[in-house]
């Protein structure tokens, strides 16, 4: 069976924005080009700006009625085109635009993530307890082996606590309540770091490295 997007070839609109050309593109859609209409890969002319990183155009197609959450055959909206490709400012706008649809939208992806704690670490919570969910004993283990203080374990980005750095197995604690997220947030620090954060960041430290030799 055919692909979908197997018939599909770019559109004037697209060519348009992968040029750069604003003005031709606010020409085509005030002439009635259709700013959702899919090209290669069924990409939208907002997915094909986000990827190039063109506020302008981006803020543009958005105004113009540009569908923030349509993804194409790699199932990404414009927002996950923006963030792989590292266009910081694309990302931060198409956000924004995202929260301010209203009805029921697509849950952005959380970023799995773990952090490395003693166990004396989670001791402190007044509500903490021990578990062995979904277990796997290693080589050598006891039964009900009990963990020492200085053991490492992990906390991941749904608050559960495993003993290894994956999720789901060798569960320790799975009794999420808002306390135990807040003395997790406020008295260990642990925050999940976004994926717009990393990219700044990283975009800094490139420059900083190009102004070191110049």
């Amino acid at each position: 069976m055919a692909d979908i997007y197997d018939n599909l070839t770019n559109t004037p609109l697209i060519a348009a924005v992968r040029d750069a050309d604003v003005d031709k593109v606010k020409e085509l859609l005030d002439g009635g080009a259709d700013v959702n209409e899919p090209g290669e890969q069924g990409w939208t002319p907002l997915n094909w700006a986000s990827g190039k990183g063109n506020l302008e155009l981006v803020t543009l197609l958005v105004e113009k009625g540009a569908d923030v959450f349509k993804v194409g055959r790699d199932q990404r909206t414009p927002q996950m085109i923006a963030l792989a490709a590292g266009r910081a400012d694309v990302v931060r706008y198409l956000r924004e635009a995202e929260d301010r649809v209203e009805g029921d939208k697509p849950v952005r992806p959380q970023r799995k993530y773990c952090k490395a704690h003693h166990m004396s670490d989670f001791r402190q919570f007044a509500g903490w307890s021990e578990g062995r969910i979904n277990w796997k004993k290693s080589a050598g283990e006891a039964e009900n082996q009990q963990f020492a203080d200085d053991d490492v374990v992990f906390l991941h980005e749904d608050y559960t606590v495993t003993q290894s750095i994956w999720s789901n197995e060798n569960v320790i604690f799975n009794n999420v309540t808002p306390e135990w997220q807040d003395f997790c947030n406020n008295v260990l620090g642990f925050k999940v770091p976004d994926d717009l954060d990393l990219i700044v960041a990283a975009s800094a430290a490139n420059s900083e490295g190009a102004a070191a030799n110049v």
